[in-house]
């Protein structure tokens, strides 16, 4: 059975750190792109970054510098580290992985990332 797992979400304080995690399970993780997305209540969900099976990574403009998105094939998990977190980092962030252009496409549950003071 697929499954993506998504911990390290909570409250921080602007200026603050955290690392999303998400481990999957019962998909050869090796070839998928990973992706980090989030949304907030009444708009859509949007990407955050991805890193390729070749470790290519992208970024949303709004986290370039910021965000950084890795991946550890042994351990079939793809990592969030977010640095200088501001308010409007605040959303519910998701983890997918993508296999042949979309064909093959899972998310995890989700976890709550609140930046406030």
């Amino acid at each position: 059975q697929r499954q993506l797992v998504e911990s390290g979400g909570g409250l921080v304080q602007p200026g603050e750190s955290l690392r999303l995690s998400c481990v999957t399970s019962g998909i050869i993780f090796s070839r998928y792109a990973m992706g980090w997305y989030r949304q907030v209540p009444g708009k859509q969900r949007e990407l955050v970054a991805v890193i390729s099976s070749g470790d290519t990574t992208d970024y949303a403009d709004s986290v370039k510098g910021r965000f950084t998105i890795s991946r550890d094939n042994a351990k079939n998990t793809v990592y969030l580290q977010m640095n200088s977190l501001v308010p409007e980092d605040t959303a519910v962030y998701y983890c997918n992985a993508r296999l042949g252009g979309g064909i093959f496409s899972y998310w995890g549950q989700g976890t709550q990332v609140t930046v406030s003071s």
